[in-house]
């Protein structure tokens, strides 16, 4: 009779996708982000405001008139700072997520795994929003608590104490105003709307054919923005006499010819398609033309070429 025995050196099994996947769940719970965004339903604001009165109610009756109360106020400060701390760590995530969205537009090239991506990243970036202004609404209140229970204001050693839902600050850092102020200046040379660009040669001087193509696209984008090189005569400058007539918003991308020289102007064709304007309006130019045209193309971007007698 023989009888089969476990050898002590035999090679240990891969573990199987599924009992993988069953152990991260066991030990992680839900992992948002990975396939889809948390379903789960943000806390109540009534059991938050519960929640935060039980623990600064538990704090200050365990610690009152024990030899541990001069630690009180400092314990019931950094309660408050664990919430703002968190506000601040899930702000950085949001710039992230900004910039991956940013990347995701410019790498759009209409296939379904690209725009999956990108839907991906908006829902991602619309729960971190709200992940924020929830924990920003219990910074708040456990400020509250704190000024009740100390007669003190609460306020971080560093950084903003900003209230997004309410549009309220309490205290704003000196940087933090610097940054905003030039953000603040700066939005208002960011006009709203699609954004077209525009691009001819100096020496084309069709001003019926410019008009009517222009027209043609502001027919079908009321709101558009006009991106042209500035020029001061030819298909450009033609193009913004349309933009001044029409009433349309117009954003002169002139080149740098002090800072980049001879490539001027194709730096400038570089800025001008990192606003990923939704079409490009091409006319009869040279090679800075043909090269703009050139790269809108393989970022995707549709061309509306005049060229040779074609258009939108």
């Amino acid at each position: 009779m023989t009888t089969d025995h476990l050898s002590d050196d035999e090679p240990a099994h891969a573990e199987s996708p599924t009992s993988s996947l069953l152990s991260e769940l066991q030990l992680y719970g839900h992992r948002p982000f990975q396939d889809e965004p948390d379903p789960r339903p943000l806390p109540e604001e009534p059991v938050v405001r519960g929640a935060l009165a039980d623990i600064f109610d538990a704090l200050v009756s365990t610690l009152a008139d024990t030899r541990l109360e001069p630690d009180l106020d400092d314990l019931l400060w950094s309660t408050v700072n664990l919430f703002h701390r968190t506000t601040d760590r899930i702000e950085r995530e949001l710039d992230d997520n900004e910039q991956a969205q940013k990347r995701s537009q410019r790498e759009q090239d209409g296939s379904e795994v690209k725009s999956v991506e990108l839907e991906r990243l908006l829902a991602e970036g619309l729960t971190l929003i709200e992940r924020r202004n929830a924990f920003e609404l219990m910074r708040d209140q456990a400020a509250d608590l704190f000024e009740t229970h100390t007669g003190s204001m609460w306020r971080p050693h560093t950084g903003s104490m900003v209230n997004r839902r309410n549009l309220t600050a309490a205290m704003i850092d000196s940087r933090d105003f610097i940054a905003a102020r030039r953000r603040a200046d700066t939005e208002v040379m960011l006009p709203s709307g699609p954004k077209v660009a525009f691009t001819g040669g100096l020496d084309f001087n069709d001003h019926q054919a410019i008009w009517a193509a222009l027209d043609r696209v502001h027919a079908r984008h009321p709101g558009m923005v006009l991106l042209h090189g500035g020029s001061p005569k030819g298909a450009e400058r033609i193009a913004a006499c349309w933009a001044d007539n029409r009433k349309v918003v117009q954003v002169a991308f002139k080149p740098d010819w002090a800072k980049h020289q001879k490539a001027a102007p194709f730096k400038r064709n570089d800025q001008l398609l990192e606003v990923m304007p939704i079409g490009v309006v091409v006319f009869p130019g040279s090679g800075i033309s043909d090269n703009l045209a050139d790269k809108a193309r393989k970022l995707g971007i549709p061309l509306f070429d005049f060229r040779k007698g074609g258009g939108a």
